[in-house]
């Protein structure tokens, strides 16, 4: 049934055969009983992710307000599904000998190591070389972008996390606590991003990531928030998507970036997810 329904929209152009095929997928994360990993999501999930990242002209800010709604219901069943799927895999490495040494076997890893060269690139052409200590907010279960950070590329700094999930901070410590070194360079804290205030100061770099405000509204307090904060001359990396893949997550304008001195702006056209803009918060 269901290719008999794809090709009834075939005559359409490509922007509506792709909305149509997200409606449907959407239709069918809503109808699961858990969005816990599964076959059955797991499957959806890698369609639409194979749907998101082909070559698209769409322009979701234009299109009809149910389409917009129903894009802003599935960017939040797939955080959920995310931040599920991050949790079930980081038990299973707090189990293990190693975690730190088997990160590579989470489905996404490879999509983290290249976002992390995009970033740090992006990050060493504007003058920002291993900073002394840097701010991830929205880290979860799996701090994959300061662990690979850390790792590769920024091999002295220290890093403070933060997450409102006290759950996914904790099993997220355990991880790094299987390695004294990085234990002493990276710590989590449980908070709401609108608590850190004061506290913002002290960064050289500040990461947001793409599920810290999911609506374009809570989005932009967040940003008003950190640019508030934070210090004078200090670095903002805010990941964002555009096109299709905004189906994925929400996406940031230049315009939402007020007060901010905007220095670069990637997107990819490969198989990584999230558009990555760097601000200045100027002196």
């Amino acid at each position: 049934m269901a290719s008999q329904h794809i090709s009834s929209f075939e005559t359409q152009n490509p922007v509506e055969l792709l909305v149509a095929h997200v409606i449907q997928i959407h239709a069918s994360v809503s109808k699961l009983d858990s969005l816990k990993p599964s076959k059955q999501l797991n499957s959806l999930l890698t369609r639409l992710v194979k749907l998101c990242t082909l070559p698209s002209a769409i322009e979701v800010q234009t299109l009809p307000q149910e389409v917009q709604e129903m894009r802003e219901n599935l960017i939040v069943l797939c955080g959920q599904a995310e931040g599920l799927l991050e949790l079930e895999f980081a038990n299973f490495l707090i189990k293990t000998p190693r975690p730190l040494n088997n990160l590579n076997l989470f489905p996404y890893y490879g999509n983290y190591v290249k976002l992390a060269i995009i970033e740090n690139t992006i990050l060493n052409q504007n003058g920002v070389v291993s900073p002394k200590k840097v701010a991830f907010v929205g880290s979860g279960p799996m701090p994959l972008t300061s662990i690979v950070m850390a790792t590769n590329h920024m091999k002295t700094t220290h890093f403070d996390n933060y997450d409102i999930d006290g759950v996914a901070n904790d099993v997220a410590r355990r991880i790094v606590a299987s390695d004294p070194e990085f234990e002493r360079r990276m710590k989590f804290v449980t908070c709401d991003a609108m608590e850190v205030k004061e506290k913002l100061e002290e960064y050289d770099v500040v990461f947001l990531a793409a599920l810290v405000g999911m609506t374009r509204e809570e989005k932009a307090k967040i940003l008003g928030h950190v640019h508030k904060y934070m210090k004078n001359g200090g670095f903002l990396v805010v990941r964002s998507a555009k096109g299709a893949r905004a189906f994925l997550y929400p996406a940031v304008e230049d315009h939402d970036l007020q007060g901010f001195e905007l220095l670069s702006v990637y997107h990819p056209n490969d198989d990584v997810i999230n558009s990555v803009f760097l601000v200045r918060k100027p002196f």
